[in-house]
């Protein structure tokens, strides 16, 4: 394991230097969106090929850890990173100024490769050098968080930049902001992959991980938390916009409280692990989704659809979320530390892949216009998880990070 005297920031250091690379990737797909409308008559194609750019980014964002996490467990940390900044900003700048269609899309699938390299060696460095600090929890519980508060608040940065500088300098604010993070981590991102990394083959890797009951448990928790908040995302519009009549403005300030209530949440992470250990937490946590989900069926059942029977259950669920962040990336990964590139990338792909389908199957199957597809959702993979933890043969009682 890697000594902690070679990453020596405090906490706040250590996030000014990772965040931008946790944020990035999601901005990239996020930003981007109140100009998709425009965009098959900027670049003389069809609709489809502009959602084209959109699914494709999300694919490589998920396929491409694949690649770049066991590469980082080859070649190290840093260069991937390096590498992923300066690939998400080449194409980012190139997409400013390109006119073709068909090169908006390579571009894109480059940016979004860029993404993923520099969101795998990121995690695998925080499993490098905080897998048995206590500031690992809070570390992974606020990244968690930012994932789910991108995409709420992208969008408007993407409108005011598209206002203000047309829709060609949303790209260049993508290519400023990686060129930015790179420069940073170039001159104090450090080597954090252990020596005896390089040893391990491939195939091995992906054996020894998805036989792990202690990594699918932890990685189904992790689903459950970002697929409870997708849910929200896709759904929040048509129940605070069509039915409670809110305005944009207000719809932004409501939805965003849930992102708020897990970001404060997530400063405590530290506290509760300490408290509970990882399993505890992450019990408590799929009964906090039960719950949010039991709370969000009776008011739809029983009360009139209002601000307080949605986001009540809502902010319950940020808790959850915040709580299950904490500790699921070392809970899933805490017995690869030789591995960690290749275990991030695969907790992250298979998280994504749960999200994508289940999470849009509830949307399309359940009443989108109502709480079902949230509370369906919820319930259903915590209870999965808390059935996955009652198989595993592995006590993790009291297991710190």
């Amino acid at each position: 394991m890697l000594h902690p005297k070679n990453w020596a920031y405090s906490l706040p250091a250590a996030l000014l230097l990772m965040a931008p690379f946790d944020l990035l990737a999601s901005l990239g797909m996020d930003i981007y969106l109140p100009v998709v409308t425009r965009m098959p008559v900027v670049l003389d194609t069809t609709p489809a090929v502009i959602q084209l750019t959109l699914s494709l980014y999300m694919i490589v964002l998920g396929c491409g850890q694949l690649l770049f996490g066991p590469l980082a467990d080859r070649i190290g940390r840093r260069p991937v990173v390096l590498g992923g900044a300066v690939l998400f900003g080449l194409a980012s700048a190139g997409l400013a100024m390109t006119r073709s269609a068909e090169v908006f899309i390579v571009l894109r699938v480059l940016q979004s490769a860029g993404g993923a390299a520099a969101l795998v060696a990121t995690f695998a460095t925080v499993r490098d050098v905080y897998a048995e600090r206590p500031e690992g929890a809070i570390i992974y519980g606020l990244f968690g968080s930012m994932l789910a508060f991108v995409p709420a608040f992208a969008p408007m940065i993407g409108a005011l930049v598209d206002h203000a500088f047309g829709w060609r300098g949303i790209f260049w604010l993508l290519a400023g902001l990686a060129a930015l993070s790179g420069l940073h981590a170039f001159l104090r991102w450090p080597e954090t992959l252990p020596a005896q990394t390089r040893s391990v083959t491939l195939r091995r890797s992906f054996v020894r991980v998805l036989s792990s009951a202690a990594f699918w448990t932890y990685t189904l928790g992790f689903s459950t938390a970002m697929g409870t908040f997708f849910v929200y995302f896709s759904t929040a519009p048509r129940i605070l916009m069509q039915e409670l009549g809110f305005s944009s403005t207000t719809f932004s300030l409501v939805f965003a409280t849930v992102a708020l209530v897990m970001i404060v949440c997530s400063r405590f992470g530290g506290v509760f692990v300490r408290h509970w250990g990882q399993r505890g937490c992450l019990i408590r946590g799929m009964a906090l989704f039960l719950a949010g989900g039991a709370l969000l069926a009776m008011g739809q059942i029983f009360l009139p659809t209002s601000v307080v029977t949605f986001m009540a259950p809502m902010w319950v669920m940020a808790c959850a979320i915040s709580l299950t962040c904490a500790v699921a990336a070392n809970g899933a990964l805490r017995d690869f530390g030789d591995i960690a590139g290749t275990a991030t990338a695969i907790y992250y792909f298979i998280q994504s892949v749960i999200v994508a389908v289940a999470g849009t199957l509830a949307v399309v199957l359940l009443a989108p216009a109502s709480f079902w597809p949230i509370a369906v959702f919820a319930t259903v993979a915590a209870g999965i998880t808390l059935g996955m933890m009652s198989l595993s043969s592995r006590d993790e009682k009291g297991v710190t990070p």
